[in-house]
Protein backbone atom coordinates (compact mmCIF):
# COMPACT_ATOMS: atom_id res chain seq x y z
CA UNK A 1 0.00 0.00 0.00
CA UNK A 2 2.49 2.04 0.72
CA UNK A 3 3.98 1.37 -2.84
CA UNK A 4 1.21 2.17 -4.63
CA UNK A 5 1.33 5.61 -2.83
CA UNK A 6 5.05 6.28 -3.89
CA UNK A 7 7.06 5.59 -0.88
CA UNK A 8 10.51 4.08 -0.88
CA UNK A 9 10.11 0.49 1.05
CA UNK A 10 12.63 -1.42 3.50
CA UNK A 11 10.62 -4.57 4.18
CA UNK A 12 12.16 -6.36 7.11
CA UNK A 13 11.29 -10.40 7.97
CA UNK A 14 12.98 -12.91 9.63
CA UNK A 15 12.58 -15.18 6.28
CA UNK A 16 15.39 -13.50 3.77
CA UNK A 17 12.94 -14.87 0.75
CA UNK A 18 9.89 -13.18 2.02
CA UNK A 19 11.75 -9.75 2.74
CA UNK A 20 13.16 -10.25 -1.06
CA UNK A 21 10.23 -11.32 -2.53
CA UNK A 22 8.01 -7.98 -1.19
CA UNK A 23 10.82 -5.69 -2.07
CA UNK A 24 9.97 -6.90 -5.49
CA UNK A 25 6.36 -6.65 -5.40
CA UNK A 26 6.78 -3.14 -3.75
CA UNK A 27 9.14 -2.11 -6.83
CA UNK A 28 6.46 -3.74 -9.16
CA UNK A 29 3.30 -1.95 -7.75
CA UNK A 30 4.80 1.73 -7.69
CA UNK A 31 7.49 1.70 -5.27
CA UNK A 32 10.63 4.44 -6.84
CA UNK A 33 12.90 2.15 -4.54
CA UNK A 34 12.52 -1.04 -2.55
CA UNK A 35 15.16 -3.31 -0.51
CA UNK A 36 14.72 -6.40 1.56
CA UNK A 37 16.17 -6.78 4.97
CA UNK A 38 16.45 -10.11 7.24
CA UNK A 39 16.53 -9.70 11.02
CA UNK A 40 14.34 -11.48 13.45
CA UNK A 41 13.13 -8.25 16.02
CA UNK A 42 13.39 -10.50 19.43
CA UNK A 43 17.16 -9.58 19.02
CA UNK A 44 18.11 -6.58 19.87
CA UNK A 45 21.78 -6.34 18.51
CA UNK A 46 20.44 -7.67 15.23
CA UNK A 47 17.94 -4.65 15.43
CA UNK A 48 20.49 -2.10 16.39
CA UNK A 49 22.68 -3.00 13.17
CA UNK A 50 19.46 -2.94 10.82
CA UNK A 51 18.56 0.21 12.20
CA UNK A 52 21.95 1.85 11.39
CA UNK A 53 22.16 0.29 7.94
CA UNK A 54 19.38 1.16 6.93
CA UNK A 55 20.43 5.35 8.02
CA UNK A 56 23.54 4.97 6.38
CA UNK A 57 22.28 3.12 3.49
CA UNK A 58 18.94 4.48 2.77
CA UNK A 59 18.52 7.52 5.17
CA UNK A 60 16.08 7.83 8.49
CA UNK A 61 12.73 6.49 7.78
CA UNK A 62 9.78 8.64 7.41
CA UNK A 63 7.30 6.47 8.58
CA UNK A 64 8.21 3.41 10.53
CA UNK A 65 5.45 -0.25 10.80
CA UNK A 66 5.92 -2.63 13.68
CA UNK A 67 4.12 -5.56 12.00
CA UNK A 68 5.42 -8.69 13.43
CA UNK A 69 3.66 -10.48 15.89
CA UNK A 70 2.47 -14.14 16.52
CA UNK A 71 -0.10 -15.69 17.90
CA UNK A 72 -0.92 -18.03 21.17
CA UNK A 73 -3.88 -19.63 22.38
CA UNK A 74 -4.96 -21.41 25.65
CA UNK A 75 -5.62 -20.67 29.07
CA UNK A 76 -3.61 -18.78 31.44
CA UNK A 77 -2.78 -21.83 33.59
CA UNK A 78 -1.68 -24.16 30.36
CA UNK A 79 0.63 -20.97 29.33
CA UNK A 80 4.15 -21.98 30.19
CA UNK A 81 6.62 -19.14 31.19
CA UNK A 82 8.81 -19.84 27.85
CA UNK A 83 5.47 -19.32 25.95
CA UNK A 84 4.86 -15.96 27.61
CA UNK A 85 8.91 -15.22 26.69
CA UNK A 86 8.19 -16.06 23.20
CA UNK A 87 4.72 -14.19 22.89
CA UNK A 88 6.17 -11.09 24.48
CA UNK A 89 9.44 -11.43 22.73
CA UNK A 90 7.97 -11.07 19.59
CA UNK A 91 4.67 -8.93 20.01
CA UNK A 92 5.99 -6.13 22.70
CA UNK A 93 9.69 -6.43 22.85
CA UNK A 94 9.70 -6.46 18.55
CA UNK A 95 7.80 -3.44 18.94
CA UNK A 96 9.76 -1.62 21.91
CA UNK A 97 12.98 -2.44 19.41
CA UNK A 98 11.63 -0.97 16.31
CA UNK A 99 10.36 2.01 18.34
CA UNK A 100 13.38 2.98 20.59
CA UNK A 101 15.90 2.51 17.67
CA UNK A 102 14.05 3.99 15.01
CA UNK A 103 12.16 6.63 16.71
CA UNK A 104 15.63 7.79 18.05
CA UNK A 105 16.49 8.37 14.99
CA UNK A 106 13.52 10.41 13.53
CA UNK A 107 13.96 12.46 17.06
CA UNK A 108 17.27 13.73 16.31
CA UNK A 109 17.17 14.04 12.44
CA UNK A 110 14.25 16.91 13.21
CA UNK A 111 12.42 16.36 10.45
CA UNK A 112 9.16 14.24 11.88
CA UNK A 113 7.75 11.13 11.07
CA UNK A 114 5.45 8.90 11.88
CA UNK A 115 5.42 5.14 13.98
CA UNK A 116 3.13 2.70 13.26
CA UNK A 117 2.23 -0.18 16.00
CA UNK A 118 -0.28 -3.36 15.22
CA UNK A 119 -2.09 -4.19 18.27
CA UNK A 120 -5.23 -5.46 18.05
CA UNK A 121 -8.58 -5.53 18.69
CA UNK A 122 -7.36 -7.65 21.71
CA UNK A 123 -5.52 -5.34 23.45
CA UNK A 124 -8.94 -3.99 24.82
CA UNK A 125 -11.27 -7.01 24.62
CA UNK A 126 -10.66 -9.79 27.25
CA UNK A 127 -10.45 -13.17 26.69
CA UNK A 128 -10.43 -16.62 28.62
CA UNK A 129 -8.30 -17.99 25.53
CA UNK A 130 -6.32 -15.47 24.89
CA UNK A 131 -4.09 -14.20 28.02
CA UNK A 132 -0.45 -14.13 26.76
CA UNK A 133 -1.21 -12.36 23.65
CA UNK A 134 -4.03 -10.32 24.42
CA UNK A 135 -1.47 -9.07 27.25
CA UNK A 136 0.97 -8.23 24.87
CA UNK A 137 -1.53 -6.37 22.56
CA UNK A 138 -2.33 -4.29 25.53
CA UNK A 139 0.98 -3.25 26.06
CA UNK A 140 1.70 -2.33 22.31
CA UNK A 141 -1.58 -0.17 22.93
CA UNK A 142 -0.53 2.05 26.03
CA UNK A 143 2.96 2.11 24.96
CA UNK A 144 1.75 3.75 21.25
CA UNK A 145 -0.40 6.05 23.63
CA UNK A 146 2.82 6.79 25.70
CA UNK A 147 4.91 7.18 23.05
CA UNK A 148 2.37 9.71 21.37
CA UNK A 149 2.41 12.10 24.00
CA UNK A 150 6.11 11.88 24.39
CA UNK A 151 6.56 12.50 20.86
CA UNK A 152 4.39 15.04 20.16
CA UNK A 153 6.15 18.19 20.42
CA UNK A 154 8.84 16.59 17.81
CA UNK A 155 6.29 16.17 15.23
CA UNK A 156 6.50 12.36 15.52
CA UNK A 157 3.04 11.10 15.08
CA UNK A 158 2.18 7.61 16.58
CA UNK A 159 -0.82 5.28 15.83
CA UNK A 160 -2.33 1.86 17.18
CA UNK A 161 -3.73 -0.48 14.71
CA UNK A 162 -6.22 -2.71 16.05
CA UNK A 163 -7.91 -5.26 13.69
CA UNK A 164 -10.04 -7.72 14.77
CA UNK A 165 -10.21 -11.06 12.51
CA UNK A 166 -8.44 -10.46 9.35
CA UNK A 167 -7.35 -13.42 6.51
CA UNK A 168 -3.85 -13.94 7.40
CA UNK A 169 -1.74 -16.57 8.29
CA UNK A 170 -1.61 -15.60 11.84
CA UNK A 171 -4.20 -18.30 12.20
CA UNK A 172 -2.12 -21.27 10.54
CA UNK A 173 1.32 -20.40 12.76
CA UNK A 174 -0.35 -19.61 15.92
CA UNK A 175 0.48 -22.02 18.68
CA UNK A 176 -2.17 -23.59 21.20
CA UNK A 177 -1.21 -24.66 24.64
CA UNK A 178 -2.88 -27.46 27.12
CA UNK A 179 -3.52 -29.86 24.06
CA UNK A 180 -1.98 -32.94 21.88
CA UNK A 181 0.33 -31.84 19.06
CA UNK A 182 -2.50 -33.35 16.50
CA UNK A 183 -5.68 -31.42 18.46
CA UNK A 184 -3.33 -28.14 18.18
CA UNK A 185 -2.94 -28.67 14.52
CA UNK A 186 -6.93 -29.46 13.88
CA UNK A 187 -7.24 -26.50 16.24
CA UNK A 188 -4.83 -24.13 13.59
CA UNK A 189 -6.96 -25.75 10.34
CA UNK A 190 -10.23 -25.05 11.85
CA UNK A 191 -8.91 -21.22 12.80
CA UNK A 192 -7.07 -20.74 9.81
CA UNK A 193 -11.00 -21.91 7.76
CA UNK A 194 -12.95 -19.41 9.97
CA UNK A 195 -10.55 -16.66 8.71
CA UNK A 196 -10.53 -17.71 5.65
CA UNK A 197 -14.37 -17.84 5.66
CA UNK A 198 -14.66 -14.29 7.45
CA UNK A 199 -12.46 -12.92 4.64
CA UNK A 200 -12.12 -9.64 6.05
CA UNK A 201 -8.70 -8.40 3.61
CA UNK A 202 -5.42 -7.29 4.67
CA UNK A 203 -5.55 -4.77 1.97
CA UNK A 204 -8.43 -2.73 4.11
CA UNK A 205 -6.08 -2.78 7.13
CA UNK A 206 -3.72 -1.71 4.68
CA UNK A 207 -5.55 1.25 3.56
CA UNK A 208 -6.36 1.92 7.42
CA UNK A 209 -2.71 2.56 8.15
CA UNK A 210 -2.03 4.72 5.45
CA UNK A 211 -4.89 6.91 6.52
CA UNK A 212 -4.04 7.01 10.05
CA UNK A 213 -0.32 8.45 9.47
CA UNK A 214 -1.84 10.79 6.92
CA UNK A 215 -4.77 12.30 9.79
CA UNK A 216 -2.03 11.24 13.04
CA UNK A 217 -4.70 8.87 14.23
CA UNK A 218 -3.81 7.81 17.64
CA UNK A 219 -6.18 4.49 18.20
CA UNK A 220 -7.34 2.66 14.86
CA UNK A 221 -9.78 -0.19 15.24
CA UNK A 222 -9.86 -2.03 12.09
CA UNK A 223 -13.47 -4.53 11.26
CA UNK A 224 -16.37 -4.12 12.32
CA UNK A 225 -15.86 -6.57 15.71
CA UNK A 226 -13.17 -4.51 16.44
CA UNK A 227 -14.90 -1.03 16.28
CA UNK A 228 -17.90 -2.73 18.43
CA UNK A 229 -15.75 -3.99 21.18
CA UNK A 230 -13.95 -0.32 21.11
CA UNK A 231 -16.70 0.53 21.65
CA UNK A 232 -17.91 -1.79 24.45
CA UNK A 233 -14.78 -1.23 26.14
CA UNK A 234 -15.68 2.66 26.57
CA UNK A 235 -18.99 2.60 27.27
CA UNK A 236 -20.15 -1.12 28.27
CA UNK A 237 -16.90 -3.00 29.95
CA UNK A 238 -19.12 -4.69 31.86
CA UNK A 239 -20.78 -6.50 28.82
CA UNK A 240 -17.22 -7.05 27.34
CA UNK A 241 -16.13 -9.01 30.29
CA UNK A 242 -19.30 -11.23 30.66
CA UNK A 243 -18.50 -12.01 26.74
CA UNK A 244 -14.72 -12.58 27.80
CA UNK A 245 -15.92 -15.55 30.21
CA UNK A 246 -17.22 -17.45 27.01
CA UNK A 247 -15.05 -20.20 25.95
CA UNK A 248 -15.47 -20.28 21.58
CA UNK A 249 -16.25 -24.16 20.21
CA UNK A 250 -13.19 -25.41 18.64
Amino acid sequence: AFAEAGARVVAVDRDAESAARTAEMSRLIGAPAAWGETVDVTDEQAMEKLAERVATEYGVVDVLVNNAGIGLAGSFLDTSSEDWKKVLDVNLWGVIHGCRLFGKQMAERGQGGHIVNTASAAAYQPSRTLPAYSTSKAAVLMLSECLRAELADRGIGVSAICPGIVNTNITSTSRFVGVAADEEKRRQKKSARLYGLRNYPPEKVADAILNAVVKNQAVVPVTPEARGARFMSRFSPKALRAIARLEPPL
